[in-house]
């Protein structure tokens, strides 16, 4: 069993080193593990410092794409190099290498497709209360939308198996952590949480400028993302609630009606004919993305095949080429066999 741990980094020479040399070399059940950097357009010394460290693959943006892509990019590579497990982990060094056999076990014992690692919420000494409190109730607002059992919804330190990091298709530009979390419920995918432990905060964080700014580009990319993958319901919710504001006042305009005083109060009729309308086209706008989300999960489902197919092919080349080697080496031999025989 393969494991790749892919370290997406920007501008991170000065903690690199110490996110690598912490990285287990050896962890029980895993055959090989290889570390992937994924530089995101550096201007410092990190490419150097990830060859000194002894990475073995190297990716290198040509500009700042961003860490939502930079991981997507880290994934696809890992995918192609065969890994059997993908661990990402940040190049700050905020968590801890030791604690990748914590992550891993539970894919190696097949008990889940993907593990978060929980960075203990009110418990974790390295974060500020306030930023634990946004932690522990943003979690709490992701896991009841989505249905899943996750502690810490905004986590990067996770792994990923084989078959889950093939469904994933990070295609926000933010940050892929609340992505893949309504991806994989969308697709029924086993989420786990475990618990693990941070390293001392050494800066402060690239992904964003504020607090504001955060909660703005994860509450967008939640409704975003959501909306994409469960248009019907969010689209149907739209259009019941308009239909029913639309409702009242009708209802309202009905009850003057037959009251006799029905002329002085048209704007309600108005109104709740106007909002009936809109939830009707809501419903039927619902309708419509619902068909097109089937038309995305068959697209995604033919792709899915045709990566299988393309890594059983490579594999069939490869034993080919190997079995060709052996053939040609053997006949090379019996002739010069036969040449000395005679």
């Amino acid at each position: 069993m393969k494991l790749i741990v892919q370290i997406p980094c920007y501008n991170e020479a000065e903690n690199l080193a110490d996110v690598i040399m912490a990285i287990p070399k050896k962890i029980a059940g895993i055959d090989t593990i290889e570390i992937l950097v994924i530089d995101d357009g550096s201007t410092d010394e990190t490419i150097k410092v990830a060859t000194d460290a002894g990475a073995e693959h190297i990716i290198s943006n040509t500009s700042n794409k961003g860490l939502a892509r930079s991981f997507h990019i880290g994934i696809e590579h890992c995918l192609k190099q065969g890994a059997d497990i993908i661990v990402n982990i940040d190049g700050d060094n905020q968590y801890r290498g030791e604690d990748i056999p914590q992550l891993v076990t539970p894919l190696i014992n097949g008990e889940g497709d993907i593990i978060v690692a929980d960075r203990g919420g009110y418990s974790n000494p390295h974060f500020s209360f306030f930023k634990r409190s946004l932690q522990v109730f943003g979690s709490f607002i992701i896991r009841t939308i989505l249905g899943l059992d996750i502690k810490d919804a905004v986590s990067g330190f996770r792994a990923i198996s084989r078959s889950a990091a093939q469904q994933i298709n990070i295609v926000s530009e933010f940050s892929y952590t609340i992505e893949m979390l309504v991806q994989a419920s969308a697709k029924r995918l086993s989420i786990k949480s475990v618990p693990t432990q941070t390293n001392p905060k050494k800066r402060e964080s690239r992904l964003f400028k504020s607090i504001p700014q955060f909660l703005y580009l994860s509450a967008t990319t939640l409704l975003r993302m959501y909306t994409m993958y469960r248009p019907l319901r969010v689209f149907f919710s739209l259009g019941l609630l308009a239909l029913l504001t639309g409702l009242l006042p009708i209802i309202r305009f009905l009850n003057f009606y037959l009251q006799g005083d029905g002329d002085g109060h048209m704007q309600s009729l108005i109104l709740g004919g106007t909002l009936m309308t809109l939830g009707l086209l809501t419903l039927l706008v619902g309708l419509i993305a619902d068909l097109i989300n089937f038309n995305r999960k068959l697209t995604e489902k033919v792709l899915h095949k045709m990566e299988k197919l393309d890594e059983k092919l490579t594999d069939f080349e490869t034993r080919s080429s190997s079995i060709e080697g052996q053939f040609q080496h053997q006949s090379k031999e019996q002739i010069k066999t036969k040449v000395i025989n005679d």
